[in-house]
C-alpha cells in the first residue's frame, strides 16, 4: 500500500520492562483523515503504544512512519512528537473545573498579553470565541468549565489540543476513553463531533473499551492481545463477535447465569421513597436476585442506591428490611445492616488510589485484624491474597499502589473489598464502566457468583445490555419515579431504551 495514504505507519514496534513484553513487533496502519479504534484487555500494551506515540515513552524497537517521514521509535521524544502534530488527551484529561473555558483554553499555549506583560482578557476571550466557533462547541468564553455538559468539558480539551494546529487535516489527534464517564446522550454528542472532525480531515485514533460505540465510529480498528496484533478490521467486518474473539481470544465463552434460578425471601422493600431526586419509588427484592436500574441522567437511579446507603437522607416514604422498618441514618449504618456500595466514581469515591491493594482491601474489616494493641499484618496479608485470587486481580501484588492498576483491576479491588464482609446486599453504581470485556465478564462473575450464595445486587448501568445480560428483571426509573418493570423476553436493550425516554407526568 502507499505510504502516502497513511497519517501514521508503525512497524515493527517492541517494548520490554525487564521480562515482561509489553509489546512484541507492532505494526499497522492508520488512514489518513480516519477514525480507527485501538482496542484490546488489561495488559494488551495499549498504554503503552499511546506513551510511544506521545514521546513519553521510549520504544527498544521499530519504526514510526508520520505523513512519509520516518522516525526511529528508540529516539521518538515529546519533543518529535509536539512537532509532528501528535495530540493525546488523556482518560482523566487534565482540564481545570474551576477554572473559565477561555483560562482552559489558555493553559499551555500561554495568555495573551498587553503592555508590560499583563494578560489581555479581551484578546484571551477573543481567541476563545474563534476557537469554540471553529470547533463548534456551545459555551461561551467566560463560563465555568464544570458548568458545561461532560461532552462538552470533553471537547474543550480537545479543541486545546488541536487549537493551534495548522489545517483539520494535518496532525493526529489520541484520544484515550474518551466517553468513559460520559452517558449514553453525552458520548452521542461527542460521537457526532468526532465524525466532523474526521469529514474535515483530521486523523483520530480512538481508545476505548465501548464496543458499540466502536462499531457505530470506527472506520478502521486494530486489536492488541498480549502486545501482539490480534487483529485488523475494517468495514463490515467489524462486527461484535469478532471485536469480542479478537479481544478475550478464541477460547472466551460468556459467561451466563444459570436458568431457573429461584429468589428467596423478601430481603428489602421501598414504599414511596423520596430524597433527593426521588418521587416515590416502590421497589421490593428478594435474596438471590439481581435487579438492574436504568434511567437517564438525572432520572433518579444513581440518588436510589445512595439514599439505601444512608448517603442521602430519606424525607418521605418508607424502607423496610426483612419486613422491619429500616432507616439507613449513615453508610456505617447501611454496612451495620449488611450493605455494600460501590460508586460510580472510582477514582475519587471508590478506592484509596495511594494505598496498597492490601490495605484498599482491608480497610473496610480492620476489626478483624486487630489484637488488643497489635495489627495482625500477617492475618491481613493472607485474606487479601485469598481477595486478589477470588477476584482475578492481574497481577497478583497486593503491595502495588492501586493507582498503578488498570481500571478493570481498580474496579476488581473496589467489589473485593466488600465481598469480604460477606454482604446481603450489593449496592453497584457502573461496575463495569471503562473495563475491558475480559474485566467486564470478570466482574459480573464476581457478582453473579454472590448471588448464588444468597446476596442481592441492585445494579445501575447506563449500557443497557449489561442489565439484560446481567440481571433477572429490571427497573426503568424516569423523573424520580418507577415507570416500568421488565423481565423476561421484553428486557431487551432496545425496549430499555424506549423506556428511558418516556415522559413522566409530573
Amino acid at each position: 500500500m502507499n505510504a502516502a495514504k497513511f497519517a501514521v505507519s508503525l512497524h515493527a514496534i517492541s517494548k520490554a520492562y525487564g521480562a515482561t513484553r509489553a509489546l512484541e513487533d507492532v505494526s499497522f496502519d492508520v488512514s489518513s483523515g480516519s477514525i480507527h479504534a485501538l482496542l484490546g484487555g488489561n495488559g494488551s500494551g495499549k498504554s503503552t503504544l499511546i506513551k510511544i506515540l506521545a514521546g513519553v515513552v521510549r520504544a527498544d524497537a521499530g519504526r514510526i512512519d508520520l505523513g512519509g517521514v520516518e522516525f526511529a521509535a528508540s529516539t521518538f521524544s515529546t519533543a518529535t512528537a509536539k512537532k509532528c502534530s501528535i495530540h493525546v488527551v488523556h482518560q482523566h484529561s487534565s482540564t481545570f473545573p474551576h477554572l473559565s473555558v477561555a483560562e482552559n483554553l489558555s493553559i499551555g499555549r500561554g495568555f495573551e498579553t498587553a503592555g508590560f506583560g499583563r494578560i489581555s482578557w479581551s484578546s484571551v476571550r477573543r481567541r476563545a470565541n474563534k476557537v469554540l466557533e471553529r470547533f463548534g462547541i456551545e459555551a461561551e468564553p467566560d463560563q465555568l468549565l464544570s458548568n458545561l455538559r461532560p461532552a462538552a468539558q470533553m471537547m474543550v480539551a480537545i479543541a486545546r489540543a488541536l487549537q493551534d494546529q495548522e489545517g483539520e487535516s494535518s496532525g493526529l489527534l489520541v484520544l484515550d476513553e474518551p466517553t468513559s464517564a460520559l452517558s449514553a446522550a453525552e458520548a452521542d454528542r461527542l460521537a457526532a463531533a468526532l465524525r466532523r472532525f474526521s469529514a474535515a480531515g483530521q486523523t483520530i485514533i480512538i481508545v476505548t473499551h465501548h464496543l458499540q460505540e466502536v462499531m457505530d465510529l470506527a472506520d478502521h480498528v486494530t486489536v492488541l492481545r498480549d502486545g501482539k496484533v490480534a487483529g485488523n478490521l475494517s468495514g463490515d467486518s467489524i462486527t461484535k463477535a469478532m471485536l469480542v474473539r479478537l479481544i478475550a481470544g478464541p477460547n472466551h465463552t460468556a459467561a451466563t447465569r444459570p436458568a431457573g434460578v429461584v429468589p428467596g425471601a423478601m430481603l428489602l422493600e421501598t414504599r414511596g421513597l423520596k430524597g433527593g431526586p426521588l418521587r416515590g419509588v416502590d421497589l421490593s427484592v428478594r435474596a438471590g436476585e439481581i435487579i438492574g436500574i436504568a434511567g437517564l441522567l438525572g432520572s433518579g437511579r444513581s440518588a436510589l442506591l445512595r439514599t439505601l446507603f444512608g448517603i442521602i437522607r430519606p424525607t418521605g416514604g418508607a424502607i423496610l428490611l426483612d419486613g422491619h422498618p429500616y432507616t439507613p441514618v449513615d453508610p456505617r449504618a447501611a454496612v451495620r445492616a449488611g450493605m455494600a456500595f460501590v460508586p460510580e466514581d472510582r477514582m475519587a469515591d471508590g478506592i484509596f488510589a495511594n494505598l496498597s491493594v492490601m490495605n484498599n482491601f482491608s480497610v473496610a474489616s480492620l476489626d478483624r485484624y486487630w489484637s488488643g494493641l497489635r495489627l495482625r499484618f500477617d492475618a491481613e496479608k493472607r485474606e487479601a491474597l485469598r481477595l486478589a485470587d477470588l477476584v482475578g486481580l492481574k497481577p497478583r501484588r497486593v503491595d502495588l499502589a492501586v493507582d498503578k492498576l488498570s481500571g478493570g483491576n481498580q474496579q476488581k479491588v473496589a467489589i473485593g473489598r466488600w465481598l469480604s464482609r460477606k454482604p446481603r446486599l450489593l449496592l453497584l453504581d457502573e461496575p463495569t464502566q471503562g473495563v475491558d470485556i475480559g474485566a467486564r465478564a470478570e466482574i459480573h462473575r464476581l457478582i453473579r457468583a454472590a448471588a448464588m450464595e444468597g446476596a442481592t445486587a441492585i445494579v445501575v448501568s447506563s449500557d443497557f445490555s449489561e442489565l439484560v445480560d446481567l440481571c433477572d428483571r429490571a427497573l426503568v426509573l424516569n423523573g424520580g419515579r418507577v415507570c416500568a418493570h421488565v423481565s423476561g423476553n421484553e428486557l431487551t436493550t432496545q425496549h430499555l431504551h424506549e423506556l428511558t425516554q418516556l415522559r413522566v407526568a409530573a
